[in-house]
């Protein structure tokens, strides 16, 4: 990286729920898992472009407890060994989460001071003007400058904030004149033709002793917090846990408000790659690759007649036929139709969603739900009976467990299990099935070298997932 002697460490946040991309993504798996984009997830695409070891450090990951098997799964996926995995016990906004990435390099040492800030969740196209981009804001944070990332607007979008640039400054970057927030179309329009605007695409560059100083100045609340909560964090298997007391009492505020539009030393790159932060079906439309008629299809899609439209089926075979500027989204078990043109509202709609005790498990929670250890479908739920479908991942065993209120039957339909019922250990291959009684401590394990499923109908008078006594787990659980 030229002119640049020290490493940069990525610091990628990965805690958002990305209701905007309901029914696909959900509060248990949102969209930064979800592979929208491409082959891999939005997540492990994040930690490729930052995996030139001669220029980046290892990335530190910024989440919360319930995404931290599927950050670290994902990572070793991706083959990305983590420099740490911060785990946030209450949603405080991206100041908090920045200090505290902040506090803890500062708390391992080492020379390379440089905090390159990325949401786990946008796409970018890395080309060359990325890599200028990438070294300007370097250089400019070597500076003391405090850098943010403008994208060079394709559209008078209103999703986006704005940011004005001023004067030039040396290391190829500009002074901040003022941040603008999402505006209305007409304004958009006129900011887009000025030429003085760019969109805010949410990626920061700054030194740490830099960012921490600005912090305790001007968010001295923040500073104060997160300094408790990284002091007095514990280290559990491979992640790093705040001190939840400590870390609630910081405000929830964005570092866009709390830091960047009250500092003097703010400065913008300006970044003509290409950007998206996928933040709604147009958006993931606009990147798709588009047919003749300008349609996106992903999954068993059917079209006629249709054009200017997005058809994304998980499940099931999808047709439509005489539409135009359509989204139609299928998940395993709810599905979405509105007007492509107006997919920035699925937000609000997942808001009344949450709202009713009928829908809200809807906006939490998929059909197939993933574990450590794999994951289970729901396939029927009856009074009294529940039918799910298990896979447990080569070498990989659930925790040694009780239930108060159920019994269980597992049947295996591939792969081999072994099997604990009390003091009892037996192996299990396809066709065969095993009785758990209530009260039984039993355990799970897959020894093979492929994937075990299994359908397991379970008995009770409560069939909830909370009904788990664990008393050993591998994943710190029990």
């Amino acid at each position: 990286m030229a002119g640049v002697d020290q490493r940069i460490v990525p610091i990628i946040l990965a805690g958002g729920k990305g209701t905007r991309l309901w029914p696909i993504s959900r509060s248990a798996r949102p969209k930064q898992f979800l592979s929208l984009a491409g082959d891999n997830s939005l997540f492990q695409q994040t930690l490729t472009r930052v995996s030139d070891s001669e220029k980046f450090a290892a990335p530190i990951v910024i989440t919360n407890n319930e995404y931290r098997f599927l950050v670290a799964e994902q990572a070793q996926e991706a083959g990305i060994e983590l420099g740490g995995i911060l785990l946030e016990p209450v949603a405080r906004n991206t100041t908090a989460a920045v200090l505290a990435a902040a506090k803890y390099m500062q708390s391992l040492g080492g020379e390379d001071t440089l905090m390159f800030v990325l949401a786990s969740d946008h796409r970018i196209v890395e080309d060359a003007n990325y890599v200028t981009a990438v070294d300007a804001a370097a250089k400019c944070a070597l500076n003391g400058n405090l850098v943010t990332f403008g994208i060079k607007p394709t559209e008078p979008a209103i999703g986006y904030g704005y940011i004005e640039q001023g004067d030039a400054i040396e290391c190829g970057g500009h002074k901040v004149v003022k941040f603008v927030e999402k505006p209305a179309l007409a304004l958009a329009e006129q900011l887009v033709a000025g030429g003085k605007h760019l969109w805010n695409s949410g990626m920061f560059l700054f030194d740490r002793d830099v960012i921490i100083s600005e912090c305790e100045k001007l968010a001295p609340d923040v500073a104060s917090a997160v300094a408790g909560a990284v002091d007095n964090a514990d280290k559990d298997l491979d992640f790093v846990r705040l001190n939840e007391d400590a870390f609630a009492q910081s405000p929830d505020i964005s570092i866009d408000y709390a830091i960047f539009e009250k500092t003097d030393k703010a400065a913008v790159v300006p970044s003509p790659f290409e950007w998206s932060d996928l933040g709604s079906w147009d958006a993931v439309w606009k990147v798709g690759a588009q047919d003749n008629e300008g349609n996106v299809s992903v999954g068993d899609v059917m079209l006629s007649e249709t054009k200017n439209s997005l058809v994304y089926s998980e499940t099931g075979q999808v047709t439509v036929s005489g539409l135009d500027d359509v989204a139609v989204i299928v998940s395993e078990d709810a599905i979405f139709v509105g007007a492509l043109s107006e997919a920035q509202k699925v937000g609000e709609l997942v808001k009344k969603l949450r709202s009713d005790k009928r829908t809200a498990p809807l906006t939490e929670t998929h059909r197939t739900c993933y574990r450590p250890w794999g994951g289970y479908s729901s396939l029927v739920v009856g009074n009294r009976f529940q039918v799910k479908r298990l896979f447990v991942k080569p070498g990989k065993k659930l925790s040694l467990q009780k239930h108060h209120h159920r019994s269980e039957h597992w049947v295996v339909v591939s792969g081999t299990a072994e099997v604990t019922i009390d003091d009892s250990v037996k192996t299990l291959s396809e066709n065969q099935s095993v009785y758990i009684p209530l009260g039984a401590v039993h355990r799970l394990e897959n020894k093979g070298k492929i994937l075990l499923e299994l359908i397991e109908v379970q008995t009770g008078s409560y069939l909830g997932e909370d009904d788990i006594v664990r008393l050993e787990d591998e994943f710190g659980r029990a």
